[in-house]
């Protein structure tokens, strides 16, 4: 087992990491290949997809390493540093062009169908080993569609593990991170779950629920988790607002937040998570539930973090197995994401109910052909409550008179239904880069097939063709 080399002593330790530099068989970033020695197919079966022994690395704080470190020793001989000899930075780049079926309409004309992006964004990772037993993974991102730089994904750890009797593993630890389920072990939620590159130029749907990404780089959270034998893990904690870029309003300082930002979270939002993993020869399997509760305050004007908050109580299902080997590589993964919405700050203002669900659900399958050539088939569908006032169709002016900024965008019966499919074609001539040219079809958006927004847009005229090339170094 993997856990009882690491409790065991460092000749142990070398040589698993031999057998797996010599055996083909993290989040995907060269800083954890620098500091562990390892190719990138020992963590995953093509980046960014985790596969078992990358699950066991990220749960252990992203603290292995094949390095010798600079070492500090306290007179009691507790190990009191421990850096690597490299610093764990990397390097990711994307560089798309994205195609519509349809040019958007800017109010007198149409605007272009095709958008180039050079660069789409440009990462730098801080991700590897801080501290014994303490690692993190940290991204700062700049997007062409923001034009600035900002945190992105952050999930710092500690963790530790023993040897239980009988020959069983335990690994606990503690996790801090701004995006919920971007702390989890599996590519079958959200944070990390496919499409793992997608066009920031597309036409975004109407609705999607509040663990789904709603929430990414906003809040903070703390969790403890658990993973048993390397097949049973649990995790609980709690997630507060931790706003990028707000003030408060009278102050002009960073905090605390007050009535005029959108969406803060009243006290601490909790958040679970429960998977188990069975491993068989070149084959895994995984199932679990996770979920979240939000409770958000509108805001938007003095004194309305006083009032009533929209609730949303997140519960998912998902699933993810899993075949390595030699030549040939298959994924298949999904989640079914359900969340109950009691709408009480927005009802009767913003909403026609008080209460609305949606429903989420995507299945993703792919095969890779000597971790080089490759081929993604997915489904995705949201549905959900009729809703008017909460999916509304325009703002009520029509172009040159007015902007009519929710055409397009907007769903013209109240629905926030959107279902389709996207296939992708990957070829990867190194292991750390990635060519992908990706085609999203729609067969409902917003609400509708045909005339979804009362302007005229089918749902296939968001239809879109990505091409992206992604580096990492």
């Amino acid at each position: 087992m993997i856990t009882r080399i690491l409790t065991g002593n460092s000749k142990l330790w070398a040589a698993l990491l031999s057998a797996v530099l010599v055996a083909p068989a993290a989040q995907a970033v060269p800083s954890f290949a620098r500091q562990t020695g390892m190719a990138c197919e020992a963590c995953h079966t093509v980046f960014p997809e985790l596969n078992h022994f990358g699950r066991i690395f990220k749960a252990n704080a992203y603290t292995i390493d094949n390095l010798k470190p600079v070492r500090g020793v306290s007179a009691t001989k507790d190990e009191m540093l421990a850096l690597s000899g490299l610093p764990p930075i990397s390097l990711m780049v994307q560089v798309s062009q994205t195609s519509i079926a349809k040019a958007i309409p800017d109010g007198a004309a149409l605007s272009q169908s095709s958008s180039v992006a050079f660069p789409q964004q440009i990462s730098l990772f801080y991700a590897g080993k801080i501290a014994p037993r303490l690692g993190a993974f940290i991204q700062l991102t700049y997007g062409n569609d923001a034009g600035t730089i900002g945190i992105d994904n952050t999930d710092l750890r500690w963790a530790d593990n023993k040897l239980l009797p009988g020959d069983k593993s335990l690994i606990y630890g503690i996790t801090a991170n701004n995006n919920p389920t971007v702390q989890d072990l599996w590519n079958s939620t959200p944070a990390f779950g496919y499409p793992y590159a997608s066009s920031n130029a597309n036409v975004s749907p109407i609705a999607g629920t509040q663990i789904d990404g709603a929430l990414g780089q906003d809040v903070a959270g703390v969790s403890l988790y658990a993973m048993w034998n390397e097949a049973l893990y649990g995790e609980i904690g709690t997630y507060r607002s931790a706003k990028q870029g707000a003030a408060n309003a009278v102050t002009g300082a960073a905090g605390p937040l007050d009535g005029t930002t959108s969406n803060v979270i009243v006290g601490g939002a909790p958040y679970y998570r429960l998977a188990y993993e069975y491993l068989w020869g070149r084959h895994s399997l995984s199932v679990g539930v996770y979920g979240a509760t939000f409770k958000l305050v509108p805001g938007g004007s003095p004194g309305t973090l006083q009032g009533p908050a929209n609730e949303f109580r997140d519960n998912a299902e998902d699933f993810q197995y899993q075949f390595i080997g030699d030549q040939h590589l298959f994924s298949l993964a999904g989640t079914h994401i359900r969340e109950k919405m009691t709408l009480n700050a927005s009802y009767g203002s913003g909403a026609d109910n008080l209460y609305n669900d949606l429903t989420t659900t995507r299945i993703t399958g792919n095969y890779y052909y000597q971790r080089k050539y490759g081929a993604t088939l997915g489904m995705f569908s949201t549905t959900g409550s009729l809703d008017a006032s909460l999916y509304p169709a325009t703002d009520g002016l029509t172009p040159p008179d007015g902007p009519n900024v929710l055409a397009v965008v907007g769903s013209a019966n109240g629905l926030p239904d959107t279902k389709g499919w996207m296939a992708e074609l990957n070829y990867m001539p190194w292991l750390n880069t990635r060519i992908t040219l990706q085609d999203t079809q729609y067969t409902k958006f917003n609400g509708g097939s045909s005339n979804y927004d009362g302007a005229g847009r089918n749902a296939g005229d968001n239809n879109s063709l990505y091409l992206l090339v992604w580096f990492n170094y």
